[in-house]
């Protein structure tokens, strides 16, 4: 019998930001618990560290360079016109200005969803989309509940429901997608086919003023030290110091840690109504996020557009991955630490409902490192990309690679796991970074599509407007580089 899943998906939160992975002073029983009963990945990788790319690439399987998403989308999420008459009441419009018709930007792609469509599934999405074309169901989804711009205030969101788009002032999104979500349990629990039922909190990104967030978590963050993370200097490259950045560290973090704890509290409301309709045990629940997020750390309050040129830290590429279901998981509470990637999940879920994977996806099944079998995955080498910056990442090493001219970076993780200390010029380092940039160059010439390929586009971490390459319908497909405090 084919499981009920349920995947929660967070927005730029670190695989650092939970109290299970060791924040102590952040309050997150629901996840915590999800760990206790099931497992906990703590080398987990998106495979690009903002929100759309690392989205596409979660649901297609395929780097960043072979869908075409290599920025976050600030084009082509609605259409312009209907954007015009509703921006005046949007303020987190400003970003999307540009917009212009609705662009689906995963047409004619493969995604793990359409496989759960095919294979008998009812799909319910609750949250953001933010692929673009957010007024119409896409990629196997019968139902249909997002935000129309991707981004949003907290408590002014452009909430797109029946083809509708709606300004809820006053409604905190988290608890309208949480609702939302639970309403989708109880319907969809009740017929006859399994069901996919994806939520995707916009929590914990930005804006984290206090009067975007509930008062009570607010009031709960108050007097927090923020003892676990790193009170240092502003980053001389980052890109959001005009806004947040080490002279609001306690503002920012207070509003950040607010954030998640009222996700956690919907977190706990989807598991209780998972117990109510009696498939908790028979559901698979996965908790992850779409990037990882520097929240002080490398004195950047960012992800990897924090700064630019654009960064592959590991609290940006990072990111929490919780799994609970019985059937598989025989000893719960287990932490696994063997490197797993994003592009990971397509084949396991094609593994687990018995449906065969798409031929040339780069990730492999996770089900055997789940299950606790023994000497069940090759030797796996993480791969990580935003636009012309690119990552290969080892148990030990970093390189990070910066296309045409660099600066390139090598960590060695194993004696600097904070990653302070670039070996880049110590020559004693020469032949590991031939050899990963050998391997680095080999996987994207077997898994970038040319036409597509970031390595050769202007992306800047200010936004994507049109798909790129051959494709692009613009003159300039990206946005103009941000400023920083150089």
């Amino acid at each position: 019998m084919k499981p009920n899943i349920v995947f929660i998906l967070s927005d730029d939160q670190g695989a650092w930001a939970m109290h299970c992975a060791g924040e102590k002073e952040l309050c997150t029983p629901s996840l915590d618990r999800i760990a206790a009963e099931g497992l906990r990945f703590d080398s987990f990788f998106c495979a690009s560290p903002v929100c759309s790319p690392a989205r596409a690439s979660l649901l297609t399987g395929r780097m960043p360079s072979a869908h075409g998403v290599l920025d976050w989308l600030r084009g082509g999420n609605m259409d312009g016109r209907r954007f015009a008459a509703q921006s005046a009441q949007i303020p987190y419009g400003r970003g999307y200005a540009d917009e212009t018709e609705p662009i689906a930007y995963l047409d004619g792609q493969d995604t793990y969803t359409a496989m759960l469509q095919r294979a008998g599934y009812r799909l319910a999405l609750s949250g953001k989309w933010h692929l673009g074309d957010s007024l119409r169901p896409q990629q196997g989804f019968s139902d249909w509940y997002t935000i129309g711009l991707g981004g949003c205030c907290y408590y002014h969101p452009d909430i797109v429901e029946n083809g509708d788009v709606s300004v809820r002032h006053g409604e905190y999104v988290t608890d309208l997608i949480t609702r939302r979500a639970v309403s989708d349990i109880h319907r969809l629990a009740a017929g006859d086919a399994p069901f996919y039922l994806g939520v995707h909190y916009t929590a914990p990104h930005s804006p984290w003023e206090a009067d975007q967030h509930p008062k009570k978590w607010i009031e709960h963050y108050e007097g927090c030290a923020f003892h676990g993370i790193p009170d240092v200097p502003d980053h001389p490259d980052m890109t959001t110091g005009p806004v947040y950045g080490t002279p609001n560290r306690r503002s920012n973090l207070r509003g950040y840690f607010a954030a998640i704890s009222a996700m956690d509290e919907g977190v706990g409301e989807i598991m209780d109504a998972l117990e109510q309709e009696g498939i908790l045990d028979d559901t698979l629940l996965i908790f992850a996020s779409d990037n990882g997020m520097s929240m002080g750390h490398h004195g950047i309050w960012g992800k990897g557009n924090g700064t630019f040129p654009m960064n592959m830290y590991d609290t940006a590429v990072k990111v929490p991955f919780l799994l609970r279901c019985p059937a598989l998981v025989s000893a719960p509470g287990r932490v696994i630490s063997e490197l797993a990637s994003a592009l990971d999940v397509f084949p396991t879920l094609c593994e687990l409902v018995g449906e065969d994977a798409p031929e040339g996806l780069p990730g492999v099944s996770l089900l055997p490192l789940i299950r606790g079998e023994a000497g069940s995955r090759r030797e796996v080498v993480i791969f990580d990309e935003y636009g012309p910056v690119r990552m290969i990442r080892t148990a030990r090493w970093k390189y990070v690679h910066r296309y045409p001219y660099g600066p390139n970076e090598l960590y060695d993780l194993k004696a600097d796991p904070d990653e302070t200390i670039n070996r880049i010029d110590d020559a004693a380092c020469d032949e590991v970074v031939m050899e990963l940039y050998a391997k680095l160059e080999g996987f994207f010439l077997q898994n970038a599509d040319p036409a597509l390929d970031g390595a050769r586009q202007a992306v800047t971490g200010s936004g994507q407007f049109c798909r790129p390459g051959i494709y692009a319908t613009r003159k300039e497909p990206f946005a103009p580089a941000p400023k920083t405090g150089k």
